[in-house]
């Protein structure tokens, strides 16, 4: 296809030069005539045989347009299309703080499909990942950025109209800063920093400084989450019991008078306000939850509130929230998800019908500003690219009245990754398996635990008795070969799942087996498993594992893969060791295996997992081994 732009276009010509390269497209004097011109407030798209139109009321806008003009002039049918924008602001928000540290060319990439999605703003988390002068075990060996890569991706976001800003913590998450002896005056608990000392005012004073100067956009985003912890180490030692509202206020107010000296536009996650006046304050989410008039007056009202939720796929309980959030006086902003945490995959079942139920309710809230995240939660064995899927969804939220047509997300996404809606969906069921919840709403992730659990001990065994998962990543191998396309540029994202499928259906039950044949003394079973099933378990893990370090380094900077690369020499080293234990048994040399005596319990009965079936675990530790313990109190 080609093209020829007429209108002033000087504002767009680099964006549309790296745009039409990825497209394939080209500008040539014989091509489409295509009259770039403003409009009011819509984007309006049109084809009329070798003539075409964009008018667009913002820079964002006609990038999108743009897309969707290549995308439908390939038919070479004549259209008219108009839509109306209905959030003020809607894109991602990268984690970029759980080892997984997008490359600057990595993050380009993404700008790029962003803009072909017609999104207008990205947020950059980064706890820890962001120099700042004179700190230097600020994101030590973290693959932090420098100011000179944060300016490049705010320069590059800046040709498609795309507003980058950072979202930081100034309280709280800080665990991988704290950890290192030099900096222990700031610290109060294990995350939370000691709040009220002069030294930490002076810190937060430099993160917010150094954070912001890359950037052209004012907006901040000062965490504050999660802080369930706060005055409750050396702070009580210094103070006395405190209440943590006060305490929590009496630093924001300090931080805004940072943001409010600086120019600039601050936003904090809402959960701690909403927790600290539940009942047992510790409840987020619970509908009785009213915000006394006392604690309102006191929280300041140039902060923005960002409301987060992940997980409900009833309007009601939306609207219940939301509701809730007013009496705080504050503009609110919505978060939703796009589920990448604690998995390989994507929780799609669950992410597809949040995000649609989420954000027609913003909508009729009145609610303009909306975020995606996609949080990288025990070290990021999944990414945001195989997140595209729900990215589509949000952005053709973002042009559509009421709920876009599940067709037009899957044509969008297809025309603007290169990749089937169907062949991302595939990915929801590396943990959506026999035994979990419909559509996986209690966001079970076996596609992990079951690659991580130890073949000799199997803590998830009894868990998955009878759940029949070889057979069922068995079936999901096939269905992603069935689906790759070779000169796809993103097929290589399904290399990983795939092969991940090709180590589960042989790994996911074989403590089983091992357990049924040691308990019935088949020594015969046992010698087989250690010769011919063990070793070629260990070398679809080396193969899943050199996949995994490729897609990698293709996404992410270097530091942080040593996690992931641990993790797998862990795998290996322990099936390794199992041949061995189990041939000093076969062959006398051995009495018994202490391993395969113990009893087989539920890992948990509570929270996500409901006696049998395939549940939840968030850490890889846990995963792992009943005897790592990694806890240590106030070592500082």
């Amino acid at each position: 296809m080609k093209v020829k732009f007429q209108g002033n276009i000087s504002e767009l010509a680099q964006g549309i030069k790296l745009l039409l390269k990825d497209l394939g497209v080209t500008e040539s004097e014989d091509g489409i005539v295509v009259t770039v011109e403003p409009s009011e407030e819509k984007l309006e798209v049109g084809l009329q045989g070798n003539e075409a139109y964009i008018r667009y009321a913002a820079k964002h806008q006609f990038f999108r347009g743009l897309s969707l003009l290549i995308q439908k002039g390939q038919s070479g049918a004549d259209f008219q299309l108009s839509e109306q924008q209905q959030f003020d602001a809607i894109g991602p928000m990268f984690d970029l703080s759980r080892n997984g540290v997008l490359t600057v060319d990595a993050f380009k990439f993404l700008l790029r499909k962003m803009a072909l999605m017609g999104m207008n703003t990205v947020m950059l988390y980064m706890e820890d990942t962001y120099e700042i002068e004179g700190e230097p075990y600020f994101g030590y060996m973290r693959g932090r950025y420098s100011q000179a890569e944060l300016r490049e991706i705010d320069d590059y976001a800046h040709q498609f109209g795309i507003e980058a800003f950072p979202s930081i913590q100034t309280l709280a998450h800080l665990e991988e800063f704290l950890k290192w002896e030099p900096v222990k005056a700031y610290k109060d608990t294990k995350g939370a920093l000691l709040v009220g000392d002069e030294k930490t005012d002076c810190l937060v004073e430099n993160m917010i400084v150094s954070i912001t100067a890359p950037f052209r956009s004012k907006k901040i985003h000062i965490g504050m989450d999660e802080a369930e912890e706060l005055g409750r180490g050396k702070y009580l030692d210094h103070n006395g019991h405190v209440s943590r509202f006060d305490i929590m206020t009496g630093h924001l107010d300090k931080v805004l008078e940072i943001t409010r000296r600086l120019g600039l536009k601050p936003m904090m996650w809402s959960d701690m306000f909403l927790k600290l006046a539940s009942e047992n304050g510790e409840e987020y989410y619970g509908h009785d939850t009213q915000i006394p008039e006392e604690m309102a007056k006191r929280i300041p009202k140039d902060v923005d509130m960002v409301y987060w939720d992940y997980n409900h796929v009833e309007s009601e309980d939306y609207e219940k929230l939301i509701a809730k959030h007013r009496p705080l006086g504050n503009n609110l902003i919505f978060a939703g998800a796009v589920w990448v945490f604690n998995t390989f995959g994507v929780n799609y079942g669950l992410s597809l019908p949040a995000t649609d139920i989420a954000l027609q309710v913003c909508k009729k809230e009145g609610i303009r500003e909306i975020y995606a995240t996609m949080w990288g939660d025990d070290g990021m064995e999944s990414n945001p690219y195989i997140a595209l899927l729900g990215l589509q969804l949000y952005a053709e939220h973002a042009y559509t009245e009421g709920s876009p047509d599940d067709a037009v997300v899957a044509e969008r996404v297809r025309f603007c990754t290169g990749i089937d809606a169907d062949t991302y969906i595939q990915l929801k069921y590396l943990d959506e398996t026999p035994g979990a919840e419909p559509d996986n709403q209690k966001q079970s992730n076996p596609s992990k635990f079951l690659l991580y659990q130890d073949v000799l001990l199997g803590l998830f065994d009894k868990q998955i008795e009878d759940l029949e998962m070889s057979a069922h990543y068995a079936w999901l191998e096939q269905q992603f070969a069935a689906r790759r396309n070779a000169s796809a540029e993103l097929d290589y994202l399904f290399d990983v799942p795939q092969k991940l499928c090709t180590v589960l259906k042989q790994k996911s039950e074989i403590g089983i087996e091992l357990k049924r044949a040691y308990d019935a003394g088949d020594k015969s079973a046992l010698s087989h498993i250690a010769t011919n099933v063990l070793p070629v378990i260990a070398t679809a893990v080396t193969e899943l594992r050199a996949a995994h370090r490729k897609q990698w380094l293709t996404m992410f900077k270097v530091f942080g893969w040593e996690v992931i690369d641990i993790r797998y020499g862990g795998v290996i080293n322990r099936l390794d060791t199992a041949v061995m234990r189990l041939q000093d048994y076969v062959e006398g040399r051995i009495e018994r295996i202490e391993e395969l005596e113990q009893e087989r319990l539920l890992y948990s009965t509570t929270n996500r997992f409901t006696n049998k079936g395939a549940g939840w675990c968030s850490y890889y530790y846990r995963m792992a081994s009943p005897n790592v313990f990694f806890h240590v109190i106030n070592p500082f």
